[in-house]
């Protein structure tokens, strides 16, 4: 990959699902990486996956312990036949509920980041996760190079939703915390025409904030008032020039 890696990415006969929900990111996750379709259900396919896992210094999966187990691919019989394999396993929640089912959306469910009835905009659990495990994965090759046996990681996507979500736990974001529309200068606000995001936290910014809008005060009022005057790609312009961390809300 563009690490230098080689990565082959082992899919179950009928293919990936995530290809037919999403080709085009499909296409993009897996570009520069070999795709082996293996029925690892079989005596076959567990050989050639074995033989696979002779060249392999770490192993990542994606599935839940205990259909790894049923498989032959726990860490006990993955440890006894490839000492020198590290294995990465990705799972939904942390022990003792490694085999619970769950997914990016209960995640964010269970740790108060929806409003229902809108649904999240983005996979939070899942790209937290990802980045999480790259990191842990990383730190098990270098460990290898260094001598360090094959090892075991454990990355829970539950755990990397609760990470993301500390903002919201500490108070700092959510309905009226000061991060979440409490603070004028930390807002949204709409304009002649679409909407704006003003950042200007830093003490510096909001200074600038205030004398370049030309008012005694801040407040959502006085704000909002005065972007009222022109639309959004004007007031972008202008904070362009007065470096003022301001942006146009994009509709996707």
């Amino acid at each position: 990959m563009e690490l230098g890696a080689e990565v082959i990415k082992v899919e179950p006969p009928q293919g990936d699902p995530f290809e037919h929900y999403n080709p085009e990111w499909y296409q993009d996750l897996n570009n520069h990486q070999s795709i082996r379709k293996l029925d690892l259900k079989s005596k076959t396919g567990l050989e050639v996956f074995d033989s696979l896992l002779t060249e392999t210094d770490l192993l990542i999966t994606a599935q839940r312990p205990l259909a790894l187990k049923r498989l032959g691919l726990d860490w006990v019989q993955l440890q006894r036949r490839f000492p020198s394999l590290n294995h990465l396993a990705i799972v939904g929640y942390p022990e003792p509920n490694q085999d619970h089912a769950g997914h990016d959306l209960t995640y964010q469910a269970t740790l108060g980041l929806l409003s229902p009835p809108t649904m999240p905009k983005t996979l939070m659990a899942d790209m937290a996760g990802a980045e999480r495990a790259a990191f842990e994965g990383l730190a098990m090759l270098m460990a290898s190079k260094l001598g360090e046996k094959g090892q075991r990681k454990v990355v829970a996507l539950s755990e990397a939703a609760e990470y993301m979500a500390m903002p919201l736990k500490y108070g700092l974001t959510g309905d009226d915390a000061l991060l979440g529309g409490r603070l004028p200068e930390y807002a949204l606000y709409n304009t002649q025409s679409g909407w704006v995001a003003i950042a200007a936290i830093e003490p510096h910014f909001k200074v600038r904030l205030q004398k370049g809008l030309g008012l005694m005060d801040l407040s959502h009022a006085s704000i909002s008032q005065k972007l009222k005057e022109k639309s959004a790609l004007d007031w972008v312009e202008w904070a362009n020039e007065q470096d003022i961390p301001l942006v146009e809300v994009k509709k996707i």
